[in-house]
């Protein structure tokens, strides 16, 4: 089956055409959606849409995790980061915990501003 969805090709194109660092700024992108979107299941007491984003934003962290490239001492700290968030993201699924929620949520912006700013200082030198 053809997917016709013209939104969905435009994504498609966008994800083929990428470069390695703007594939790293779209998973950031990527997990703070699901977690919004999780918390504002969490809030409306909708379950399965909650664990559903959850599980979601946990394979972005998984994906992360499993493409460091570990010649970097630095890979280290991150890979024990994702680790951190994982397991309270695993946490936070189990109770819908809305502050664990934010904390990862917050990590993730974080993440994703810093990768913004190196971006930028790449592209100037």
């Amino acid at each position: 089956m053809v997917n016709t969805n013209p939104y969905n090709k435009m994504l498609e194109d966008k994800i083929m055409t990428a470069t390695q660092e703007e594939l790293t700024l779209m998973l950031y992108e990527g997990g703070i959606k699901f977690l919004n979107r999780a918390i504002m299941a969490a809030e409306k007491k909708d379950v399965t849409t909650a664990h559903a984003m959850i599980l979601k934003t946990q394979d972005v962290v998984r994906e992360f995790q499993l493409t460091l490239d570990h010649q970097y001492a630095i890979s280290k700290e991150f890979d024990a980061l994702y680790d951190y968030m994982h397991r309270r993201l695993v946490e936070a699924n189990l109770r819908k915990d809305l502050e664990i929620l934010n904390e990862v949520l917050d990590m993730f912006r974080e993440f994703r501003d810093t990768w913004k700013e190196a971006m930028k200082l790449a592209k100037a030198t």
